[in-house]
Formats: C-alpha cells, sequence, structure tokens
C-alpha cells in the first residue's frame, strides 16, 4: 500500500510513527495546509516522504499512492474521502466516520460502484481482545446489562470554560463528547451485539449547545448497553459485560484495550462457595487474556488495511464499512434526540 498522510496533527504524527514496522506500507506523500508546509517538511525529512503537496486537487491528481488517509478534524472527513474516492483512491477515514448518515452511505456507494476500499480507523475492531470478547460471550447465558465508560478531561477543556471554543467543542466541526469518545463504546456494542432496538442520550450540554458528557442508552432484546463518554471528568474507563452465567470485563480506556478477564459458572460445581463478604454465590471458572503489546496502538489497524487493500478483499472493506455506518446512524440519532444541531 502506498498511503498519503492527509494532515500533520497529533493523529498523523502517531500514524507516521505506527506504521515504521508493516513492510507493506510505504509512506509516499504528506498533505499540508500552506501555513503548515513547515511542519510538513519536517516529517518528510523525518520518515523519507517523497512527495509534499499543500494542494489537495494536485495530490489526488499527481501522486503516486493508491491509498489516502485522512486524519483531519471531523467535519472535513465526508469532503476530503469523497473526492479521494473520485480520484480513485482507497480511503482510511479518522473515526467518526461522518458527520452525517446520508454522507456515510454516500461514501459506501461511491466506493462499491468504483471497486474501492473505504475504511475508518478504529483501533478497537483491530485488537485481539474484540476477537476474545466475541469467542467468551457463548459462556455468560443471556446477557443482562452491559456498561462502558470511557472518560478523559479534555486538554481543551480549560479553554472551553473560559469561553474559548476549540474544535473538538465546537458543533460546526463535529465536535462533543459522543463523537469523539463515547464512538469507540458504540463501536464495541454494534461489533459484539448488533444493530440496538432504541437509542437515548442523555447529554450534560456546555454553553454553545454541544455536549461535553454524557450518558447513551442502546436498548437490545432483554438487555441495555449504557455507555458513558466524557471530555468534562475523569473516571477509570471500563467496558463490562454481563450475562446469566457469567461477566467479561476489561479494564482501562477502551480505546487501548490491553487485557480481557471472563468470569463464568463452573457447571462441575453445584455447591456454592462463600464470598469475601460472607455471601453464598456460586463456584465460577474465571479466564484472563492479555493482548499482545503492539508496536503502537495503531499498527494492527494499520496491517490490517494494508492487507485488505493489497489483496483487493473488497468484501471485508464493506464488512467494516457495514458497521461503521451503523455506527453513525447511532450517532445521528443520539445527537438529534438530545436536540445538539451541527
Amino acid at each position: 500500500m502506498k498511503l498519503a498522510f492527509i494532515g500533520t496533527g497529533k493523529i498523523i504524527e502517531d500514524a507516521l510513527h505506527a506504521v515504521d514496522p508493516i513492510q507493506n506500507i510505504e509512506r509516499t506523500a504528506i498533505f499540508a495546509r500552506p501555513h503548515s508546509r513547515e511542519k510538513a517538511e519536517t516529517f518528510a525529512a523525518k520518515y523519507s516522504i517523497p512527495e509534499i503537496y499543500t494542494d489537495y486537487q494536485e495530490l489526488l491528481e499527481k501522486t503516486t499512492a493508491d491509498t489516502v488517509y485522512i486524519g483531519l478534524i471531523n467535519s472535513a472527513h465526508y469532503p476530503y474521502a469523497k473526492e479521494a474516492l473520485l480520484h480513485g483512491k482507497h480511503v482510511i477515514l479518522e473515526k467518526p466516520l461522518t458527520g452525517f448518515l446520508n454522507e456515510a452511505k454516500e461514501l459506501q456507494a461511491i466506493a462499491k460502484e468504483k471497486q474501492l476500499c473505504i475504511l475508518e480507523a478504529v483501533t478497537i475492531l483491530h485488537n485481539d481482545v474484540i476477537a476474545e470478547m466475541k469467542k467468551n460471550l457463548s459462556k455468560l447465558g443471556p446477557l443482562k446489562m452491559v456498561m462502558a465508560n470511557y472518560s478523559q478531561y479534555s486538554s481543551r477543556y480549560d479553554s472551553y470554560i473560559k469561553g474559548e471554543v476549540e474544535h473538538a467543542f465546537d458543533a460546526a466541526y463535529y465536535g462533543g463528547a459522543l463523537y469523539d469518545i463515547n464512538v469507540y463504546n458504540i463501536h464495541y456494542c454494534v461489533t459484539l451485539f448488533g444493530v440496538p432496538k432504541d437509542i437515548t442520550y442523555y447529554p450534560n450540554i456546555g454553553f454553545n449547545g454541544i455536549d461535553t458528557s454524557g450518558t447513551l442508552v442502546l436498548s437490545y432484546d432483554g438487555f441495555s448497553a449504557i455507555c458513558t463518554g466524557s471530555k468534562d471528568s475523569d473516571s477509570p474507563g471500563y467496558i463490562s459485560v454481563q450475562g446469566e452465567k457469567g461477566f467479561m470485563r476489561i479494564d482501562g480506556k477502551p480505546n487501548v484495550a490491553a487485557a480481557l478477564q471472563t468470569t463464568y459458572v463452573n457447571e462441575n460445581i453445584k455447591e456454592k462457595v462463600k464470598d469475601n463478604a460472607g455471601g453464598m454465590v456460586r463456584a465460577t471458572i474465571t479466564e484472563q487474556f492479555e493482548a499482545p503489546v503492539p508496536f503502537h496502538r495503531m499498527t494492527q489497524e494499520f496491517t490490517d488495511f494494508a492487507n485488505i487493500i493489497d489483496t483487493n478483499n473488497l468484501e471485508k472493506a464493506e464488512e467494516l464499512m457495514e458497521e461503521s455506518v451503523t455506527v453513525v446512524g447511532i450517532l445521528e440519532t443520539a445527537r438529534t434526540k438530545a436536540g445538539i444541531e451541527f
């Protein structure tokens, strides 16, 4: 895969480093707006990137790259991705895919028509922990409760409470906690449980109408998933899935899940045992799974993307895109129900 990096922000810096050990990715080009050209030149020198552009159309017309990785503000995702697809380029698009469902569906249709891949960069979908969760779901019995919390006090929140609105808290740029941070929790739910029956969002709304934090409730047959995302306060992150026969849990920020604990009833022991609180509980089996330590949290997703694009695996790309479109639909429904306008 010959990759063009679109942008010069922190996520691009991370991606440039993350692909370092991936032999079948060539860092071919980098795009910056004219005022950021010097930063692009610094990256190009550091990573031996031969092509530098400050005109996006020129890049799309002249680059030897076959794929663009778009790491721009949320509101730029759709127009930049659409132009790339129309110029015959595969697209890797940072989360959230788009701000609106109709945009996501349009990109999906263009990619399908042109036989191209469009892929959302969501690290958790390329983590061995997710595969282990899917494998262990059946051990839990009928599901009863899912709880997820990704809370991280934003480095931009101090400015926000002083009345200074940066992109991360600006509705004009599709900011807010739901789209920026709770989106990870939603991806866990969609990949594990599918499309919810109902969606309700309870946000904490800031002075400019954006959600600085909030709790999303996704209703499924027999259980609900409660997803909390916060940019205005801190809390230890976790994902917890509970069933009649057991539970599984990730401790830590959901976007960098490193380990999974699965505890389920030991059917071979019928007698109840005493827990630390003195209560009588069922005997259980606990399994610990630890994912291999990655070179960088983004390395595996780029490895997977390169393999999909290099083998022209359109079926796998469409499978991933279908989930991404579903997530955009959930985001849009939650946002509009809560009265948050982009």
